[in-house]
This record gives C-alpha cells, structure tokens and sequence, in this order.
C-alpha cells in the first residue's frame, strides 16, 4: 500500500458500496493501484468495466469511475475480495483473500445474484481451480445467492475478454428487477 492510498476506517482502499435488497453485487479481486489511488472502482482509463455495464445493460447510461456509488440507483453493489490491497491478482499476497469477509457481507445484505468480475476472486471465494469455473451462471449459491463468473474487465484480461456472459448476466438482472419491483 502506497503513501497515496489512505484506507478506509475499515482499512479499506475502496469503499464498499452494498446495502440491502440489491438484484447484484459485482465483486473484484482488488483495487488496481489506479483505482486505490484514485479512490474509485475500475478507475483505470482502459478497464472496460464502466463501458460493459453499460453495454450488458446494467445501467442506462457510461458512469465515470468516480460515480461509482450510483451503482446503487440501479440495484447494483461493488465489493472486493481484497478490499485491504491493491495490484494485480498474482502478485497479491496470501492473506490479502478475506473470503470469510465477503461471505459475512453477502450474509448480511442479501443480494439476489452475485458476480465475481475474474476468475481468480471467484476461485479464492468458492475454493475451486479457476480452470473449473466457466464463465456465466454457475451450479452453486453462495450465502443464498445466484453465482456467476465474468471475464474480467482488466487491461491485462484484454485477450480473454469476452462481452457476451456479461449481457447474459444483464438479462438476468433485468428478470430479477421485474420481480423485486413485484414486492
């Protein structure tokens, strides 16, 4: 952690943007230095995360990585599963991975989906291989919610990524939408 990343009183380089009743929580692994020295989600100009939600659906417009907290206006958290590093995923140390942490948050709001923008957060989260988790919905919950993996948005991802299961996971959102807005 660099002299430029104050953390959060939670020790946190970016906030947790979570609270009940939400359709989606997308979890990364961790800020990339970028994003925790700009204090701000995907803050990278590279990262395709902001242009993907927008293209899967997700939010009705491009948001700006510094209008990160209107995720929720949507129905939308963000969380981390290194929420107290930053960097890319294999240089991230061992004890960086707090899955205990995520699973008490996702215990504690309750979304309907949750879904992990790489393989490495979803692999350190479900204790499986990345090479056993396919991209899209997957054959497990986690704290009661639906699980999906997603190629990641990540510059260094840039060959892999594939835009597709992230507009399968927007259909999705919009199904779960129509019936919390039925309650």
């Amino acid at each position: 952690m660099g002299a430029d990343q104050t953390p959060t009183a939670e020790g946190h380089l970016v906030p947790d943007v979570l609270r009940p009743g939400l359709a989606l929580v997308l979890v990364g692994t961790a800020p990339s230095r970028i994003s925790a020295a700009a204090r701000a989600y995907y803050a990278n100009p590279v990262n395709k995360f902001w242009r993907t939600l927008h293209e899967a659906g997700l939010t009705p417009r491009q948001l700006s990585p510094q209008e990160y907290p209107q995720v929720l206006d949507y129905g939308i958290g963000l969380t981390d599963v290194a929420k107290r590093h930053s960097g890319v995923d294999a240089a991230l140390p061992g004890e960086a991975w707090q899955p205990d942490e995520l699973r008490a948050k996702l215990r504690t709001y309750r979304p309907q989906i949750v879904a992990f923008t790489s393989k490495r957060g979803a692999a350190e989260t479900l204790g499986l291989p990345t090479g056993r988790l396919p991209y899209g919905p997957q054959d497990t919950a986690l704290e009661g919610a639906e699980v999906w993996v997603l190629p990641s948005t990540s510059p260094l991802g840039h060959n892999y990524f594939q835009l597709g299961p992230w507009q399968a996971l927007g259909a999705r959102v919009a199904e779960v939408r129509e019936k919390l807005s039925e309650r």
